[in-house]
């Protein structure tokens, strides 16, 4: 089986335009094999990026020669340059770290971001404290809520260790690889879709370091054809790691969705979630209280299995709005195993109609809202 090592000696042979290995390069970030799957990540100025896309396909090429290697991705994502008016939490230039400092105005950030994803007017972040609380098939059917009041939607899987888009839109397949080298998302019921899922196999285990994972949600950003859409819904992981600092830095979020269930322990890791995004600089548009009682599907009897209306009083105590409520019902969950979401397939049911009427409270939000921020300053103590 093909390792890491083996993949270096690959790239040893692919010459920079330095003339030296890219192996030794400064170019190369982060090697990861699995499975028969490499993953190789290169990162360069803006200014290099035209230049080297032939490298980076002589890298791929080298790659996918390894004896034992099936399948190969290689990435290349350009950073600008300091004083250019992003921000480069975590990554290293001309020998000192800039974690956490914009070297720019406000204005020249928010000019940065709006070219990260041109055409995409509203991002907005579906987030959670921990995992296991539906945030994913809250994001799906929020942003087919967007969709059914006439916008264009995108929706792009940001969890990286754990897509769910494919199996809840019952997408398969490769993106293709369209003008200027960039993807064409998947489309689901209307949506413009991106997951790593769609690059990597339903069972592979994601063993990436942070900077790889930076690089992979950068070019989902910032190298897919999302066109023109009103809003872009962000379905992020659980937590408050890298992935929600990288998207944070690099594009101007309107604002964060909180899904929490009731009970005290979800709602302990809500608190953080809504903490990590204002200490961002990120509002937060609203909590939902997800599962929040179960539906008998025979008798219709009401049980509230995990508690019921923490959030709503969790809200109030933190001064954010309360979207609603979505029961825990097992047509919800039927339709989005099957990869059917209620809010597409059954529209006028009871369950779509809640997430609709949380959809549209957080457009009627984001339409009094300017929709255009500027990236925040992150300072980590």
């Amino acid at each position: 089986m093909a390792t890491e090592q083996d993949i270096r000696k690959a790239l040893s042979a692919v010459k920079t335009p330095q003339g030296e290995g890219l192996d030794r390069s400064s170019y190369l970030q982060g090697v990861s094999v699995q499975e028969g799957k490499a993953y190789v990540t290169l990162q360069c100025a803006a200014d290099e990026a035209k230049a080297l896309e032939p490298l980076r396909a002589a890298a791929e090429k080298a790659v996918k020669a390894v004896s034992g290697i099936h399948a190969a991705l290689v990435m290349l994502t350009a950073e600008r340059p300091a004083g250019s008016g992003d921000s480069h939490a975590g990554h290293s230039h001309a020998g000192h770290s800039h974690a956490g400092h914009a070297h720019a105005g406000p204005r020249a950030q928010a000019a940065t971001a709006k070219k990260l994803v041109p055409g995409v007017q509203r991002i907005i972040a579906v987030a959670s404290g921990k995992g296991g609380v539906g945030k994913s098939t809250t994001a799906v059917n929020l942003a087919l809520g967007f969709q059914a009041q006439g916008l264009k939607v995108g929706l792009l899987d940001a969890d990286v260790y754990g897509p769910s888009l494919p199996r809840l839109l019952g997408l398969s397949g490769k993106p293709m690889m369209g003008e200027g080298r960039m993807l064409e998302p998947l489309q689901a019921f209307g949506l413009k879709v991106m997951s790593i899922g769609f690059l990597v196999e339903d069972n592979a285990a994601m063993i990436w370091r942070g900077p790889m994972v930076m690089s992979a949600l950068q070019q989902m950003l910032r190298e897919v054809n999302w066109g023109t859409l009103d809003v872009l819904v962000v379905d992020m992981p659980p937590g408050t790691g890298d992935a929600q600092l990288t998207m944070a830095q690099s594009v101007p979020l309107a604002g964060a969705v909180i899904v929490s269930t009731p009970q005290d322990l979800a709602l302990i890791d809500a608190r953080r979630g809504i903490a990590m995004f204002e200490r961002v600089e990120v509002p937060i548009l609203g909590l939902i209280e997800n599962m929040s009682y179960f539906l008998c599907p025979h008798c219709g009897e009401r049980a509230d299995i995990f508690g019921h209306g923490g959030a709503m009083h969790e809200a109030e105590q933190q001064k954010v709005p309360y979207l609603g409520a979505v029961p825990l019902h097992i047509e919800i969950r039927e339709r989005s195993d099957a990869g059917k979401p209620i809010v597409a397939t059954a529209p006028d049911s009871p369950h779509a109609q809640i997430y609709k009427e949380m959809a549209a409270r957080l457009w009627a939000q984001l339409d009094r809202s300017s929709g255009a921020r500027s990236a925040p300053k992150i300072v980590m103590h």
